[in-house]
């Protein structure tokens, strides 16, 4: 079989001629946690001062990261691996996904950058806000990105950090089965249990 990836080492391929769109493309890992945690805390603090109790913000906040898990389970196996036939189709997903796939190890595009989180937040917020409300939405807001945020820095400690503990190793070889087993299985990251409900899951063997 052959292999999976182009470079297994921590470099880089590089994506566009202009240095300024390539700086873009590069993103600390820490990166994500310094944007999103004040939106979790605007999102929680707005919950509370509508008047919502807290037994209705911690349930709705669960449902939310609940949720996340579904969106990057969907997102990863219909939207990052969908395979285009247009040339200018092959040029977005490998800007997207394939890049990564080709170089797994890439410790700089590992986490999603903020140009192309921003606007999915956006969309996924205005999104919620007309299914939910703008009380509803807070919490469940904040559920949302508190899952997103663990997927990142999940994503991100199976390739470079080790996982130790059961979980940790079970999330860990899930994943890099995914990258140098088969790549059309296993599209959890954070969370294996969609490849399971889905039958996306790999065998025992």
């Amino acid at each position: 079989m052959s292999r999976l990836y182009v470079s297994n080492k921590d470099e880089s391929a590089r994506l566009f001629n202009s240095d300024f769109l390539e700086l873009f493309t590069h993103v600390h890992f820490s990166v994500p946690l310094f944007v999103y945690l004040p939106v979790v805390t605007y999102m929680l603090w707005l919950a509370v001062h509508a008047g919502l109790g807290a037994l209705t913000i911690v349930g709705i906040f669960l449902f939310g990261l609940v949720i996340w898990t579904l969106t990057e389970y969907l997102l990863h196996r219909f939207v990052f691996h969908y395979q285009p036939t247009t040339d200018i189709g092959k040029r977005l997903h490998f800007l997207m996904h394939g890049v990564h796939h080709d170089y797994p190890n890439d410790s700089m595009r590992l986490v999603m950058p903020p140009v192309v989180s921003i606007p999915l937040a956006l969309l996924f917020y205005g999104l919620f806000l007309m299914l939910l409300g703008e009380v509803l939405v807070t919490p469940f807001f904040a559920g949302f990105i508190v899952g997103y945020l663990f997927y990142d820095m999940l994503h991100y400690a199976t390739h470079h950090a080790p996982m130790k503990g059961r979980m940790g190793l079970l999330l860990k070889h899930h994943h890099m089965r995914h990258h140098y087993q088969s790549n059309d299985l296993g599209y959890g990251v954070s969370s294996p249990i969609w490849d399971v409900v889905f039958r996306t899951t790999y065998s025992n063997k």
